[in-house]
């Protein structure tokens, strides 16, 4: 037994430890109480911990609180947590204590012992990582960077090459006209370039949203300690602090302008995953275009063949199936219902503290994955390389019966309405029964009903 574990010691006694493990009691206290899903917390909120400990650090060296020789060792401890270098020495589940205190500590005693093994001299995990700080502003904090962050490198550019996608495509396809629908019904014809450009202003509105919630995601509860009042922190700590982490990650942080409200509710985080489930909303929303677009290839619409990716039965030989936007489609429903728990959770801010932090973390991050990595699928396997079918559109788009709403203003919305019936009836063109059923002649009636000049 001695060989497998260590004895370790809190305020509550003592504690078996693995032996090689580099976190310390309450780490494990955390494992044996929370056998709950098996999910740990998120690589990118463990790196945001990573980089908000290495700025408390330079940001107490600054202040004096730690002599500068301790906080250069938990700097250095800290950015190597940032780098990724440690996940596996943070196993403790998402569904945990509300504040996230568990995590803040497993943090705090693995940044101990890496600081303790650089100086060769124990580092404390409260009073000197965890030194101007507690876990209710640092899990706060942890939430807003990892967001920001994961916008910043991941959803963001994913989103732009989506829509950088649709514009090519859009450019490409400016010329072709198409059926138009509404009710699932044939309407009036479009350009493949207007509709495209419907999704891509969809997208573009989306990242606007984004942007906007992004400003008050880089206010940051860090400084306001147990409950706001930034008990056993400096005055200064905050901005110092915000001044550091700026430093290190490139980004605009300052601390919250009003600490209590920062650490007793997380309306912003709400705010960003509304935001996103808007984005997932538009997703499936193109997703199931380009489903419909392609469905057939013989009886359904079949405008436009999606590149085919695998085989879609495992009993009816050559079937293809538009996988992606199906794929698409769920990762979305999945942002759908995350924001349904960020609600739930963000309601739990009761009195000082929200006591839900965990998950809307883990939900908040998920879904901005999800979302990037959506993006850039349909931009990559089903936006840039879709094939136009442009007889299968001509032909029906020739055939439309709704073309004839171009000469209500010459012969009125009835005699419009029976063309539109006798062409369907008799599937034939619609300028074909228009010009026996009116007086137009046929150059007047080619130049009202080209789909060209109806776009």
């Amino acid at each position: 037994m001695s060989e497998q574990y260590r004895i370790e010691r809190d305020s509550m006694g003592e504690v078996k430890v693995p032996a090689q493990a580099l976190y310390g009691a309450q780490t494990q206290r955390a494992v044996n109480n929370f056998a709950i899903s098996s999910i740990p917390m998120p690589e990118r909120f463990i790196r945001s911990l990573g980089l908000i400990k290495a700025a408390a650090a330079k940001a107490n060296a600054q202040l004096g609180a730690l002599e500068s020789e301790l906080a250069g060792a938990i700097y250095a401890a800290a950015l190597r947590i940032a780098d990724g270098d440690y996940l596996g020495q943070f196993p403790i589940d998402v569904f945990q204590t509300g504040s996230g205190t568990s995590t803040n500590m497993n943090a705090n005693e693995v940044i101990a012992r890496l600081a303790s093994e650089q100086l060769g001299h124990g580092v404390h995990p409260n009073d000197h990582v965890n030194c101007s700080q507690s876990s209710n502003d640092v899990i706060p904090t942890a939430i807003h960077v990892s967001a920001s962050l994961a916008l910043e490198n991941k959803l963001l550019p994913a989103l732009q090459q989506l829509q950088l996608a649709i514009a090519a495509r859009e450019s490409e396809l400016s010329e072709q006209v198409k059926t138009g629908r509404t009710h699932l019904m044939d309407a009036m014809p479009i350009s493949f370039a207007q509709e495209l450009s419907g999704w891509r202003a969809q997208l573009g509105l989306a990242e606007q949203r984004i942007a906007d919630t992004r400003q008050r995601l880089c206010r940051l509860a860090q400084g306001g300690t147990a409950i706001g009042t930034g008990i056993n922190a400096d005055s200064d700590f905050a901005v110092l602090f915000a001044r550091q982490l700026s430093d290190i990650t490139g980004l605009d942080f300052s601390p919250a302008e009003n600490l209590f409200a920062a650490i007793s509710s997380q309306d912003t985080a709400v705010e960003l995953s509304g935001q996103l489930k808007t984005l997932a909303v538009a997703l499936i929303k193109i997703a199931n275009d380009l489903r419909w677009m392609n469905s057939g290839p013989l009886s359904g619409l079949g405008e436009i063949s999606l590149k085919p990716l695998q085989p879609g039965s495992s009993i009816m030989p050559g079937k293809v199936n538009p996988v992606v936007p199906e794929s698409v489609a769920m990762a979305a429903a999945q942002v759908i219902g995350n924001d349904a728990t960020v609600a739930v959770a963000g309601q739990s801010g009761n009195f000082q503290l929200n006591v839900m932090l965990p998950v809307i973390a883990y939900n908040l991050l998920q879904s901005i994955t999800l979302l990037a990595n959506s993006c850039t699928a349909l931009a990559e396997t089903a936006i840039a390389d879709f094939v136009v079918n442009k007889e299968t559109i001509e032909t029906n788009l020739a055939r439309n019966p709704i073309l004839i709403t171009a000469l209500n203003r010459e012969i009125g919305y009835s005699k419009a309405a029976a063309i539109a019936k006798r062409a369907y009836q008799e599937r034939r063109p619609i300028l074909e029964v228009a010009e026996e059923m009116t007086d137009l002649d046929h150059a007047r009636l080619a130049q009202l009903l080209d789909p060209e000049n109806l776009v």
